[in-house]
């Protein structure tokens, strides 16, 4: 009862999600490689495009600061509240947990608990500049899928740099630019991400939105993912179909939401003001309570799952590929040039599977019993009969067992049980007790010869005669027999 409540509230919730959500938000998910269809030939896979799952990226990255010393607390040092500038009593001290505050604070997951953030040294060497560089890395490609959100406990920076970089860090681009004069920052006039068009959405700005004092809200800088992407999804993402389709098509586009690591460049703490205040330099300091990277790994369309193994991401490919992105074929499966796969035609994809090479199709044998041809076919894969699967159609799906390839099962031990005292043999046939015969030992042999009428033990197994026991012993010796023999 309960079961069939629970589907059926399933089913009802199946259908109002259906409603409720537009069908392009469940394109977006690519989460199946491939899947068995039944054709004219028998079952067969049918593969398509596949990516992993969203997820919060910053638990898988490495977190390195420049200068290395720049964390406040060693030597101990105060600094002033940001609530009151003039309140100066507050100690950063590495060598006391209450009182240190280390890099790793910056990604707090409990609760993402505002209270606990990275800080910098105060800004104690002015005039000299207060610059930090911190840089996250995966040591692997990964889509960004949502907006970057950086919380800082202190004010948001005058000024301040995301970069990017797609080969593991040699080398770095402009993300964005803020602060709170872009012409005199870095000589651009100011932006906003909503200025831009579909034309215009690769475009570099500099944003004086996230970089104005300590207003309400002044803690929070976005890169904003979503925001671009909804030029090309429209308002709240609901058109994904034309967004992927954009992806597919414009290299630019996809590699612009593409990297391997990020950098924040700190160049001028929060001043709020026109001058520094040269007499309180306790004042001007970094501090960055969360940070927030939602993304996937890039797996070229070539699989669902990434693995975080020895402190390294890496995707398990599917499609005959291999490689930390699936980014070429395996080997003896260089039949054609890899491609990754793509998002079109919607809702599937394309999965551009690598193919075998001609040098190791003569390599592929298939089971002779358990497929229908003996060699694979051009894609590589061995067609199984009916009943039958596995790499090398030597297998068999429930409900079969192995007799010479794959055949149904006659009776088993859990839906096709034999009646009337028989006992299955092999799945293939029940041996009967002496009275009784038929597929399951469901008829009685005297109905056969017409004489169930005249002798009413005729109605029974004879017990303890001499037939059976001869057909018992007989069934011990030839056990491993085939069954044809009985």
């Amino acid at each position: 009862m309960y079961l069939s409540r629970f589907l059926s509230i399933h089913a009802l919730w199946v259908t109002v999600s259906s409603v409720m959500q537009p069908y392009p938000l469940v394109w977006g998910h690519y989460d199946v490689c491939k899947t068995q269809i039944y054709t004219e030939e028998g079952k067969v896979w049918d593969y398509m495009a596949c990516q992993p799952e969203s997820t919060d990226m910053t638990k898988y990255l490495k977190v390195k600061l420049d200068p290395p010393d720049i964390t406040c607390g060693d030597p101990p040092e105060s600094f002033c509240a940001m609530g009151n500038p003039y309140m100066c009593n507050n100690e950063c001290d590495a060598s006391t947990p209450e009182l240190a505050h280390p890099p790793e604070l910056m990604f707090d997951f409990e609760g993402r608990h505002p209270s606990t953030f990275w800080q910098s040294a105060t800004w104690k060497e002015y005039p000299k500049p207060l610059q930090v560089n911190i840089t996250l890395s995966w040591s692997k490609t990964i889509e960004l899928t949502d907006n970057i959100v950086i919380t800082f406990e202190s004010g948001r920076p005058d000024q301040m740099i995301l970069e990017k970089s797609l080969d593991y860090g040699r080398t770095w681009q402009p993300y964005q630019y803020y602060a709170t004069d872009c012409l005199d920052a870095f000589h651009m006039d100011p932006k906003s991400v909503k200025d831009l068009s579909q034309h215009t959405v690769l475009e570099i700005i500099c944003t004086e939105e996230y970089s104005t004092g300590y207003t309400t809200n002044s803690k929070i800088i976005h890169f904003e993912i979503k925001d671009r992407f909804a030029f090309f999804a429209g308002p709240r993402l609901r058109n994904m179909a034309s967004l992927y389709g954009q992806l597919d098509t414009t290299k630019k586009l996809r590699d612009f939401f593409t990297v391997t690591d990020l950098r924040i460049r700190l160049l001028r703490p929060a001043v709020g003001e026109i001058f520094v205040d040269e007499l309180h330099l306790a004042r001007y300091f970094y501090a960055i309570s969360d940070i927030k990277v939602r993304g996937r790994c890039k797996c070229n369309l070539h699989a669902t799952v990434c693995v975080y193994d020895n402190s390294k991401l890496t995707c398990e490919c599917e499609h005959n590929t291999t490689g930390p992105d699936c980014g070429k074929c395996k080997k003896n499966y260089q039949g054609r040039p890899w491609s990754p796969g793509s998002y079109l035609p919607i809702p599937k994809g394309t999965a551009n599977t690598c193919i075998p090479s001609i040098s190791s199709i003569g390599k592929c044998y298939c089971n002779p019993l358990g497929s229908i041809h003996d060699r694979c076919n051009g894609s590589g894969f061995c067609e199984c009969k009916t009943g039958t699967t596995g790499p090398k159609c030597d297998e068999c799906l429930p409900g079969n067992s192995w007799h010479y390839g794959c055949q149904p099962n006659v009776c088993d031990n859990e839906l096709l049980h034999c009646q009337n005292g028989g006992t299955c043999h092999n799945n293939v046939r029940c041996l009967c007790p002496a009275a009784y015969t038929g597929i399951l030992c469901e008829k009685l042999r005297c109905e056969e010869a017409g004489s169930c009428g005249s002798d009413s033990s005729q109605g029974a197994p004879p017990q303890g005669s001499l037939a059976l026991l001869l057909l018992l012993l007989l069934t011990t010796l030839l056990g491993t027999a085939s069954p044809l023999l009985f």
